[in-house]
């Protein structure tokens, strides 16, 4: 069967709170989303791998309170009054060697005289950021810490089956069997596949098979190894 030209439209996965699956692995974190504002601080450190979630834990609580929400590394001590307009703020992706430590300071303390939030997501925890400004660095300590773990069958398999829906495409039980066994075991890993599948499916103008899922998959090797689209062809040829 001719190649189709693949149109990078892209899909709108659904990204409400109930859209949210819980398991072992997040239910302490879902259970700190939940709780706002009766945070028992106010700053709050959602710990977790790529992809595990934290972005979606994020964005429900931007819903909630309204919050800003920002890059941690692009605050500024001058932009910490409109970025905190709404009495709460979202810092995502918080990298220990990027740390704007007296906008983090004076933000902390914005926060606790007005009796607000701040929700920051990181892959690493407090202690192991490059902290030089020993006033922030005590500030942090205080932090609550809440981490997302990588997941267990019963969610990859959920998170999975949530993926293929998101992008409307039905598959079995069999399916998801097949690749819960041989994929890397990472949320991260489950979108990327996912998109990998339906990228070649439609690339090759065929339905979604674990023919096809077991040809994407050779060679895989976790999230960030797979080659952009135009190069699918290659890939799964070689493989």
């Amino acid at each position: 069967m001719a190649r189709q030209l693949i149109l990078d439209l892209g899909h709108r996965p659904a990204s409400g709170r109930d859209d949210f699956l819980v398991g072992p692995s997040n239910a302490a974190a879902v259970e700190m989303i939940d709780q706002w504002p009766r945070w028992p601080a106010h700053a709050v450190l959602l710990l977790g791998p790529a992809g595990a979630g934290k972005s979606h834990l994020a964005t429900v609580w931007q819903m909630r309170s309204g919050a800003h929400r920002i890059n941690l590394a692009d605050l500024t001590v001058d932009s910490v009054p409109a970025a905190f307009s709404a009495n709460a703020l979202a810092l995502e992706d918080a990298e220990p060697d990027r740390v704007p430590e007296r906008a983090m300071f004076h933000l902390l303390n914005l926060a606790r005289q007005q009796g607000g939030h701040v929700l920051v997501t990181s892959r690493y925890p407090a202690a192991h950021w490059q902290v030089k400004l020993p006033d922030l660095a005590s500030r942090l300590k205080a932090i609550p810490e809440v981490a997302i773990a990588e997941p267990d069958d019963a969610l990859l398999r959920g998170v999975l089956v949530k993926h293929f829906a998101d992008r409307q495409i039905a598959v079995d039980e069999p399916m998801i069997t097949y690749l819960l066994t041989r994929m890397p075991r990472s949320m991260a890993a489950a979108r990327e596949l996912v998109g990998l599948i339906d990228a070649q499916a439609l690339e090759e103008g065929v339905s979604v098979s674990r023919t096809l899922a077991g040809r994407v998959l050779q060679g895989y090797e976790g999230p960030g190894s797979a080659p952009r689209s135009g190069d699918m062809a290659e890939f799964t040829k070689t493989s």
